[in-house]
This record gives C-alpha cells, sequence and structure tokens, in this order.
C-alpha cells in the first residue's frame, strides 16, 4: 500500500455494488424494465457499468431517450465480470435475451461461434453513419468473427501512463510536451531512480498484488513492444515466444525493488501513492485519469512509452451486441441499430470518464480534443487485444490463470520462465477442450 493516506472512496465498475442490489441476482440496479412507455418501442439494454462509469451511461441513456419519441431504452445493470457474463450467455442460450447488450470486444470469440450473438447488418448501420469508415481499423477489425459483424465498439480504454509533471520537472525528465522519454528498460529503471530522490517516497506506481487483470496489461504491453505474438488454436498448443516473456517479466520485475516501486503494491495502493504526490508515474488504465483529476494534482496522461522495438499497448472495447432471442420483435431490433448509432454519436460525454470514443467524428471534434483525455487518443493506433480464445478478455478467467502463475514472479519467488511455462501449460490444457459453447461437431 502507498505509505500516505488513500484518496476518498470512488467507485469504478469494480466498486461497492449499490445497496439497492438485488440479492443473488447480481443486480445493481434495474431502471425502466417495467411500466407504460408512451407508445414508444421499448428496448431492453444489459450492460456492466457501476460507479463513475454507470452515472455517464446512465446520462447517456437519459439524454437519448429525451431525444426523440420513437423508442424508450431501459436499462439493467448487473455486476462486472463473471456475473454478467454468465447470465448473458444463460439468458442468450434460453432465447430470453435482452435486445442489446454491451461486451467487451475480447468476449466476442467466446460468444459468436456458439450462436449465443446475432451480426449487425452493416448495410443498415452505414445507412444510420456507422460503419467502418467511422472507427480506427483495429477497433472495427476486432468486432468481426469469420467474416461477419458481430460487436460495434463504444470505445478503446488502453492501458497508459499517467505523469505527476511537477515532480518529473523537478527530476529533469519532463518533456516539453508532457511526456517522459523511456525508450528501453534500463531508461525505465533511471527515470525510476531519479524521480525516486525527487518524491522522497517511490519513483513509480505499480499495483498487481492480487489482480491477474492488471498484472496481464503490463506484461503484455512490453510482450507485444518486442514484436511477439501469442496465438491461441483451439487443439493445438500456444505459440508464443519464452524469451520475449522472461524479458517482459523480467523488466517489471527490474523496478519493483521498493525504492523505484513498492515490490507489493495492490491497484488501490498504487492509486493512492499517485495522487497523494508520493510517487512520480502511474501505470494503469484510463479509466482512473477521472480519479487523477479529481485529486487536482498537476498530470499528464500518455501512450505507454515504447520501452522495445514496437509500439504496442494493451487494451480493449466496450461495444454493443445483439444477443440470440427466440423471437426476435422487429420494432425493438430497429430501435436498437437506433440507439447505438446515437450512443457512438453521442459518446463525447462517455469520454469523460477517461474512454477513448471509437466514433472518429467525435475523436475529431473540437469539443474532444479539448479534454485531457485527447492527449491519448492516438494509443488506438497501437492497441493490442488479448490473444483470441473462447476462454479469453476482459471478465474472464484468463487472466486469473496468469495471476496464479505470474505473481509470485513479480514477488522474487519463482524465476519468469518457470512462471510463464506454468500459465502456457494451464491455457494449453484449455486449448484441448472444446468451446462449451460452440455447437457440437
Amino acid at each position: 500500500m502507498g505509505t500516505d493516506r488513500p484518496p476518498a472512496p470512488r467507485l469504478t465498475r469494480r466498486g461497492l455494488l449499490g445497496a439497492g442490489a438485488a440479492a443473488g441476482a447480481g443486480l445493481l440496479g434495474l431502471t425502466g424494465c417495467s411500466g407504460a412507455t408512451g407508445g414508444r418501442t421499448p428496448l431492453d439494454y444489459w450492460h456492466l457499468m457501476s460507479g463513475g462509469d454507470g452515472i455517464l451511461m446512465g446520462d447517456m441513456v437519459a439524454a437519448i431517450n429525451g431525444s426523440q419519441q420513437t423508442y424508450t431504452a431501459a436499462q439493467t445493470v448487473l455486476a462486472w465480470g463473471s456475473p454478467y457474463y454468465t447470465k448473458l450467455a444463460m439468458s442468450s442460450v434460453a432465447g430470453r435475451a435482452p435486445d442489446l447488450a454491451i461486451m467487451h470486444h475480447t468476449r466476442v470469440a467466446g460468444y459468436a461461434p456458439g450462436g449465443l450473438l446475432e451480426p449487425w447488418d452493416v448495410a443498415e448501420l452505414e445507412r444510420l453513419g456507422i460503419g467502418p469508415s467511422t472507427q480506427p481499423e483495429r477497433i472495427w477489425q476486432k468486432g468481426q468473427h469469420e467474416g461477419q459483424v458481430y460487436s460495434i465498439a463504444l470505445d478503446s480504454h488502453p492501458y497508459i501512463m499517467i505523469v505527476n509533471t511537477d515532480h518529473a520537472e523537478a527530476a529533469g525528465v519532463l518533456e516539453s510536451d508532457g511526456t517522459v522519454e523511456i525508450s528501453s528498460p534500463e531508461q525505465l529503471v533511471e527515470v525510476g531512480t531519479r524521480l525516486a530522490e525527487v518524491t522522497g517516497g517511490t519513483g513509480l506506481s505499480y499495483g498487481y498484488l492480487g489482480d491477474g487483470a492488471s498484472m496481464w496489461r503490463f506484461f503484455y504491453t512490453l510482450y507485444r513492444q518486442q514484436g511477439a505474438e501469442m496465438v491461441l488454436t483451439p487443439g493445438r498448443p500456444a505459440e508464443y515466444d519464452m524469451d520475449a516473456a522472461v524479458t517482459a517479466l523480467s523488466t517489471i520485475r527490474s523496478i519493483l525493488d521498493g525504492r523505484i516501486a513498492v515490490q507489493s503494491n495492490d491497484l488501490g495502493g498504487s492509486i493512492a501513492e499517485f495522487v497523494s504526490g508520493s510517487t512520480g508515474i502511474l501505470f494503469t488504465g484510463v479509466w482512473e485519469t477521472p480519479t487523477v483529476e479529481d485529486a487536482g494534482i498537476p498530470y499528464s496522461a500518455v501512450p505507454i512509452p515504447t520501452m522495445f522495438s514496437e509500439p504496442a499497448a494493451y487494451g480493449d472495447s466496450h461495444a454493443f451486441v445483439l444477443p440470440r432471442q427466440a423471437s426476435v420483435d422487429p420494432e425493438s431490433r430497429q430501435a436498437a441499430y437506433e440507439f447505438v448509432a446515437a450512443m457512438l454519436k453521442s459518446s463525447g460525454t462517455w469520454a469523460q470518464a477517461g474512454h477513448v470514443p471509437a466514433y472518429l467524428p467525435v475523436v475529431e471534434s473540437e469539443e474532444y480534443q479539448a479534454l485531457p483525455a485527447s492527449s491519448y487518443a492516438d494509443v488506438t493506433d497501437i492497441l493490442n487485444y488479448d490473444p483470441e480464445a473462447y476462454f479469453s478478455g476482459s471478465g474472464s478467467n484468463f487472466q486469473s490463470y496468469f495471476a496464479e502463475n505470474i505473481q509470485t514472479v513479480l514477488l522474487g519467488r519463482t524465476e519468469p520462465q518457470e512462471g510463464m511455462a506454468g500459465f502456457i501449460e494451464r491455457i494449453n490444457s484449455l486449448l484441448m477442450q472444446p468451446n462449451p459453447a460452440a455447437p457440437a461437431a
């Protein structure tokens, strides 16, 4: 944990569930799911956004409902992670799924093959102003499976670096554009050491303890920066680069010496450490930029530095999907298309949560360019999603399996090669098992 007091509590999508949660069902809240719609077509919409994200999502839904007289979107909010994805899968299998839902781009590979999702009609999307020309190529392509579009991204949320600009300037490492040059693992150590001399605490802040997602995001960023691939093909052992994996893990371990960075910090502790001013750089996701903004410290948020041969940053996207229904109401389906188009076009509001809108006209607008978050918008050019598999992706057990084998590596109790070998062994066992959502051969 950080050496100073933590910041005031702030809800996140993984944060505290609301006091009105429906016990046993994992529900955070249920709004507008029954009652009159004033002659409008009802649109049942599920998502997993809580805390600050949930407030912004609710604001957007309310604004769209108030902007037209055709449909009314009623949002159902479920607990982040496995509870959400399990309930969504079960509803699709039973044919009683919502009209529309949010899914991480990286989860489509586990749902589309078994018919749990229905493809989008690209011609209808383009009629509404949404298509491959309105999203970055990497993001649009990630929504596809076997040539059909199954998910339409609202955003991307990459792994970034947040800099305390006062500390960086005092340490002599701040560039004129608010960045800090870190072009190698050795320079990472050097910058961290110089920042620690200024702060009197630590130089860098990285929280991972008990959090497989945080471990994976930093690791996969450094792994992909070496040009290394990880290919997960059903029925075959994983294809990966052990040397690159060892280098990535060794780089992370090199800063966890108690001086440059705390060796056993969790995510909350690392954020508290940074917003208290006792460290100079925070490695985290874009969704923490509002926390830093609220703390009032001088900062810049920038793409993760390229420490090896190729620019790369881990990321994912919240995306809209059409869960399979036993009977599709044509009016509700049309409302889903119109609602998604409206959400993308109003995603400047969503950017206030730190996410990068996937809709290019919003990113290119003067309003978005005036936001602090615009400083890392071009990270979409180097975005790297999880290696594709039915068991990978945000909110899955994939990153938990990584933590089971890698946490002891970062704590210095296991060597990087041993930890990586254990993770790959676990992944290989899953690759030999069929996707439980896929149809039987």
